[in-house]
Order: C-alpha cells, then structure tokens, then sequence
C-alpha cells in the first residue's frame, strides 16, 4: 500500500501513524507549509497531535503533486469545507488506478451532498473514480496510542470495501465493510449536531438521564433522515450510527461535545469557535442537517433547536423547554 492523506489534522495524523505498519510508504499532506516542514525535521504534529511519534516510512510535505505521486490510496480527511477545492487541485494529480477512501464527516454547505457525492462529482469530470467512505467511533489520540478501535469502511461496490478492509486493518484498528455509504455519511455528520446538545445538557449539568434520552431520540431524528435520503437503518444501529453518536456526545476528547458546554456557559458560537485550532463539525453541519430535514419532509426536533441556538436565536434552555414541551408522540 502506497498512501497518501490529505490533511494534517488530528484525525489525518493519527491515520497516518495507524495505517503505516501496512503500508510501504504514507505521504501525509499538510496545509501549512512550516507545519509540514517542522514536522518532517521533529517527527511530531505538535500543533494538532502532540506526543506522538511520526513513523519514519511517513513524510509530510505541503505540496499536493508531491503527496499523490506514486500513490494508489488517497485518503481524504480534510474539513469538509475545504474538500471541494482540495479535491479539484488534486485532480491533476490522480488517476482512475486510485482507490479514493473519504475519512471527513460533514455534509456540503451549499450543495448539501455527501463527501463521497462531492469527490465524485468533481474527479467524474476526468474519470469514473473508485470511492470507499471511512467512519465510526474513533477518537484520534486513542487511534495514535494504539488502543484498539473498530471502524466502518462502506462503497456501494463491495470489492472496493473489502480491498480497504483488508489494507487498513492492523493490530490496532479493526475494519468492518458495508455496502451503505449514505447511511455511514449521514451518521458520520449529524452524530456531531447531536453531540454539540449533548455538551450543552453536560454544560447545564444535567445528569445521565437526560444524555440517554438525548443520544436514543438523537439517534430516531438521524435515523429518518438517513432512510429518507436512501440509507438503511441498520446501518444507523452500528459503528457509523450508535457507535459514534455514543461516543461524540459522551467522551471527554470530543470537539463538537466541548463547543456545547461552552454555548451552556453563556459563551459566544463565534469566540468559542475563534478560540479552537481544530474545526468542530458539527456547527456548519446543523445548518446543512436543517436543510435537509425540509428538503427530504422529515422532522428533526432536536436538531432544529440546536440550529435555534447556535443562530443565537434561543437560548440553550429555552430550547431545552420547548423539546419537553412538544405534543405527545409513540415511539
């Protein structure tokens, strides 16, 4: 395996640590040119992983040609907002040998499309690409410190799963394939709206009560919408659905579940964002999620409300209010 990952985050470092035991060489791509540089030199991501050593089969570099030449996996785990544009000055680069596995969980603002819709949508315009989704419960310095971790890799074409199945899985990281990629994308993005709630029931103290109730009706909203977009709900019950969602709204490491208990602590969206190196997905996803629930008719109260506050339009205890006070559904 020749690979290259493009983005230098916590996420796309700890991918690069993980999967080089099995490959030959990993390219990891870094926005910032001195990052890149610094990391090459110290072997370390001091500014989004520190602590953790760089394999030495592992080179940094910011140059995009660079990272793709020779490779034949391109894992992409880049902000979503930035994977358009990436994906368009990678296509010089690439070519249809490539097999181009998305490790980025968000969905497209303005086009509200999944990240794989968005990789095929731009690389389509050279060739017909071969792409794989990668998501599930998976904190990034756990992955990096070798705890062990169990993940989904999903393409509709199930020779492409399986061959990522087989090259990613390692001693540490254990690879389960699936054949629903919207689904696994779906879960993968809206799992952060719902832990951004959960760090505000945290933030307002809370207990455990209420965080059950949140994850389990969380869980019903992301469900709807992902079978209403052509999804399965069983994928929902797994490592992409249950797994994450469980695991962002309930783990001390979770950027989405700190911006909540920042917005419980009366914080502005815009200083507790300005204040994080790292992006917190799950506040541009609430907007796109909200678009979808009206594009597809379906009802996703939680997520609305969580629109509502971060828009500075209710307060997180109004919000709250309004959830306990909706009309009696069934389950």
């Amino acid at each position: 395996m020749k690979l290259a990952v493009i983005g230098g985050g916590s996420w796309g470092t700890a991918l690069a640590i993980v999967l080089a035991p099995q490959a030959e060489w990993v390219r990891l791509w870094v926005f910032e040119e001195e990052l890149a540089e610094r990391m090459q030199t110290t072997r370390e991501n001091d500014a989004f992983l520190p602590g953790f050593h760089l394999p030495e089969h592992v080179r940094t570099t910011s140059n995009l040609a660079e990272a793709l030449s020779g490779a034949d996996i391109v894992l992409g785990v880049m902000p979503s907002k930035h994977a358009r544009r990436l994906y368009r000055e990678m296509l010089p680069h690439v070519h249809s040998g490539m097999l181009f596995v998305s490790a980025t969980k968000g969905i497209e603002s303005n086009g509200l499309l999944r990240m794989s819709e968005v990789i095929e949508g731009v690389l389509r315009t050279k060739f017909e690409p071969q792409v794989a989704v990668l998501s599930g419960p998976s904190f990034a310095r756990e992955v990096a410190r070798g705890d062990p971790a169990a993940i989904v890799v999903s393409s509709v074409e199930v020779d492409i799963a399986s061959r990522v199945q087989s090259m990613f899985s390692g001693r540490t990281l254990r690879l389960y394939t699936n054949a629903d990629p919207i689904g696994v994308e779906v879960g993968a993005a809206l799992k952060n709206v719902i832990a951004i709630s959960a760090g505000i029931c945290h933030g307002l103290g809370l207990g455990n009560n209420t965080q059950a109730a949140l994850i389990t009706r969380g869980l019903a909203e992301i469900s709807r919408l992902a079978v209403a977009m052509g999804g399965q709900e069983k994928t929902l019950s797994g490592l992409a659905g249950l797994g994450d969602l469980v695991l962002t709204c309930s783990g001390g490491l979770s950027r989405n579940r700190k911006v909540g208990m920042e917005l419980a602590d009366g914080k502005p969206l815009a200083q507790i964002t300005g204040s994080m190196r790292m992006v917190a997905e799950g506040v541009e996803t609430c907007d796109a999620a909200v678009a979808l629930g009206e594009k597809f008719n379906v009802d996703l109260p939680i997520i609305q409300q969580m629109h509502a506050v971060l828009h500075g339009l209710k307060t997180p205890q109004a919000a709250l209010r309004e959830l306990m006070d909706r009309s009696l559904k069934s389950e």
